[in-house]
């Protein structure tokens, strides 16, 4: 670090006098962009020396990062990417390991039973949660979930992994820590509560009980965009530093994390590090789901569908701008609750702007990723709050025909899209089916319940997906700017 460039900003702190006090499961982009930024910052400035972060890295699918990690000592760089086409760079220090759970768990859970850790944080995706879609309860029985819940079995899943880890914490008279979640979903820790303890009620149901009365899950909002690493980018980021990196993490410069202040076992003055704490985090979360996750799924599909592939290249679209803005104010607006300090207009012109940086080459692919996770959690809502208000939803309608119509896994141009789901394997055929069947996609009463029955829902989602089955996603996107 000592030979890198005096624009780049690198840690200043004796890092080795540094001790862990938060873990993280899942250590990847968004994380490294918000959560170890921010430990960074106050370390930076003299405070939080107890409160190094420990990166878990549960799946096998995260070995790849996890042992780049390991090999740069937890070091990598953060890129703010400007819309003017500047770019400012951070050398992150507060992420002391990274440990790869498959490797040796038993490892893990010591360090999660240590205790000067009093926070365990979570960025395992809307899907890691195992939220039925339909009933929202506990899904039991994927393999890691059933294989956990064998007695004296070895954890795997990190509701295992988080359950034994705390069942040690009781037994060796270790106060418990406060399990946080940054993940997209509205009532984040809410939701974490009701599945981390509905996992420990099929385990052991005392310590179930145990975990309501003594576990703190508080509710956070994240917002920052941070797409997926290109290789181009590690490359120019290596060019400017004169030193390989082979993890940096690009993101926007727009940073806004929110977080419920409770915490039974302390935690670190985040608020020094422009950490907005409060008492709800509920209308910021509403706003930030309803307006930057909806909208990101209203220009996905019809952006993907007329062969875009950068989200700023869509933005220089004229009518998907003004439709966005208009599916904002017209349809998500009206759902939200007053968001204290923050001005609603001046939020939405620079979603429009943020979504528009050429510098962050967000792809346009990875917004259309996992959308049965994310539909039902970010757009579904506030359409049911449209309906029981007797509001239009038309062009929430139509985003959700563009999703079906994406679905069906060809584009405008006759290329082949490659569906990147959990339900894949469910949806294409649905999808493959509905120009003989045209509620076929919608149909799916798990993902969308009722929705099919509501004539004010179906109609306009019949009539969007015909178009855009017909004259494509622009000629429908005209239609709906022009149609009152």
């Amino acid at each position: 670090m000592p030979g890198l460039p005096a624009a780049v900003l690198v840690p200043e702190y004796d890092r080795s006098a540094v001790t862990p006090g938060i873990v993280h499961i899942g250590v990847g982009n968004f994380h490294r962009a918000h959560e170890a930024l921010v430990i960074d910052r106050l370390l930076s400035s003299g405070h939080a020396t107890d409160w190094g972060i420990l990166g878990v890295a549960l799946l096998p699918s995260d070995e790849s990062l996890a042992r780049r990690m390991q090999e740069q000592d937890g070091l990598y760089t953060l890129v703010e990417k400007s819309a003017d086409g500047s770019w400012g760079y951070r050398v992150i220090g507060s992420i002391l390991d990274v440990l790869f759970a498959p490797d040796d768990i038993e490892a893990v859970l010591e360090a999660m039973a240590d205790p000067r850790i009093r926070i365990v944080t979570l960025t395992i995706t809307e899907g890691g949660y195992n939220v039925d879609r339909l009933t929202g309860e506990f899904i039991a029985d994927t393999p890691a979930v059933a294989a956990d819940l064998h007695p004296d079995s070895i954890p795997v899943s990190v509701f295992g992994v988080v359950t034994e880890a705390l069942r040690r914490r009781r037994a060796a008279g270790v106060a418990p820590f406060t399990v946080l979640s940054c993940d997209n979903i509205q009532h984040n820790g809410d939701v974490a509560r009701r599945m981390f303890t509905a996992f420990a009620e099929l385990k052991d149901p005392e310590f179930a009980e145990w975990m309501r009365s003594h576990v703190g899950f508080p509710n956070s909002m994240v917002d920052r965009i941070t797409p997926v690493t290109a290789p181009a980018d590690i490359e120019a980021v290596s060019e400017a530093l004169g030193v390989r990196d082979e993890c940096p993490v690009v993101c926007e410069p727009f940073f806004q994390w929110v977080v419920e202040d409770a915490f039974p076992s302390g935690r670190p003055e985040w608020e020094r590090a422009n950490v907005q704490m409060t008492d709800d985090v509920t209308p910021y979360e509403k706003m930030k789901l309803r307006l930057l996750n909806a909208s990101h799924q209203g220009l996905c599909y019809l952006s993907h569908l007329a062969g875009y592939e950068y989200v700023h290249d869509a933005m220089t679209w004229p009518a998907l701008r003004t439709f966005l803005r208009r599916f904002m104010d017209e349809e998500q607006t009206p759902t939200l609750d007053p968001v204290p300090g923050v001005d609603l207009d001046a939020y939405k012109t620079e979603l429009i702007e943020r979504f528009s940086n050429p510098q962050v080459r967000d792809t346009v692919a990875r917004l259309c990723a996992e959308s049965s996770d994310r539909i039902p959690k970010w757009l579904l809502p506030a359409v049911h709050d449209r309906l029981a208000a007797d509001g239009s939803v038309r062009m929430s309608a139509a985003i959700v025909a563009s999703w079906a119509r994406y679905a069906e896994g060809i584009d405008e141009s006759g290329r082949v899209i490659n569906v990147v789901d959990p339900l894949r394997d469910e949806l294409v055929p649905l999808a493959q089916r509905q120009r003989d069947e045209p509620t076929a996609f919608i149909d799916n009463r798990r993902l969308f319940g009722d929705l099919v029955d509501d004539a004010r829902f179906r109609d306009p989602y019949l009539e969007a997906l015909i178009r855009l089955q017909g004259s494509g996603s622009r000629a429908t996107v005209a239609w709906l700017l022009e149609e009152e």
